[in-house]
């Protein structure tokens, strides 16, 4: 359609060769740009004036959240374990599981192409609904508490990790996996023995860098039941208690850190 509109345009080369260039897209994305930028203001009521204006509130927040209550860290511990337990142990179960359901989602593993269709599906499907989400509908299902966090970071870990995973193995050399074939091995002998050792550094990698960001995640699970520091954060900010939230916040940093170096490190000789 955009051909049409805007024909290509015809160049003549020295040797009396003529050839059609076609015309940029630029204009017409640019266009398209702008059109969703002004919507997206409209539909949003963004003020330009207020957030101009108003911006400064935060530095107000962050001035009563200084120096944060120190002798909050009594209840605070409790709940950082609580949220660093469901992050590891939900990561640690989505990344088992997303292993059948990255290989059940892998064309070149299963030749079933219904089946694998399903299973990319269903990893699909996962990754659209939001940790938080999760969270809440888990919280109906198993009860407040710890319980619900976990399943939620499980059912994300294995989407995430799941998804790459079988994009690796997709990409992996076929070559061993059909050389074992051929000496009277299964397809899941073959597989486990010629191709997962080709994987096993990035899918372990990825776990790691999944449980990072989980550890994010746990952290505001407690706004909707989950348990963990959320539950504290959603406390004392109702509270108006910043001098606490100051301390919450400080703590998560510095475990983030923390978490993210010792990962990073183990990445680094994964990869």
């Amino acid at each position: 359609m955009y051909d049409k509109i805007f024909p290509p345009k015809q160049i003549v080369l020295p040797s009396g060769q003529v050839v059609y260039q076609k015309r940029t897209r630029l204009p017409l994305i640019a266009v398209i740009v702008i059109v969703a930028v002004y919507y997206s203001v409209e539909l949003t009521d963004f003020n330009l004036h207020k957030l101009v204006t108003r911006i400064g509130e935060f530095g107000v927040i962050i001035d009563a959240m200084i120096p944060p209550d120190w002798n909050s860290w009594h209840k605070l511990s409790g709940a950082l374990l609580d949220t660093l337990q469901m992050s590891l142990f939900g990561s640690l179960l989505g990344s088992l599981l997303a292993v059948p359901f990255a290989v059940a989602a892998s064309s070149n593993i299963v030749r079933n192409r219904v089946v694998a269709l399903l299973f990319k599906t269903t990893l699909s499907l996962l990754r659209t609904l939001p940790t938080l989400v999760t969270a809440l509908i888990a919280t109906f299902v198993f009860g407040l508490g710890p319980m619900a966090g976990v399943v939620a970071i499980m059912l994300f870990t294995i989407s995430y990790v799941g998804k790459l995973l079988y994009e690796q193995i997709e990409n992996v050399d076929m070559g061993p996996l059909e050389a074992m074939e051929s000496l009277g091995m299964t397809r899941i002998q073959a597989f486990r023995n010629a191709v997962f050792p080709q994987v096993l550094p990035g899918y372990l990698s990825t776990s790691l860098f999944c449980f990072e960001g989980n550890v994010r995640h746990a952290a505001i699970l407690g706004y909707v039941g989950a348990g963990g520091i959320g539950l504290l954060i959603k406390e004392d900010i109702g509270w108006r208690d910043y001098s606490g939230v100051g301390m919450i916040i400080l703590a998560l940093v510095v475990t983030v850190y923390l978490i993210e170096t010792v990962s990073e490190h183990f990445r680094k000789k994964l990869i």
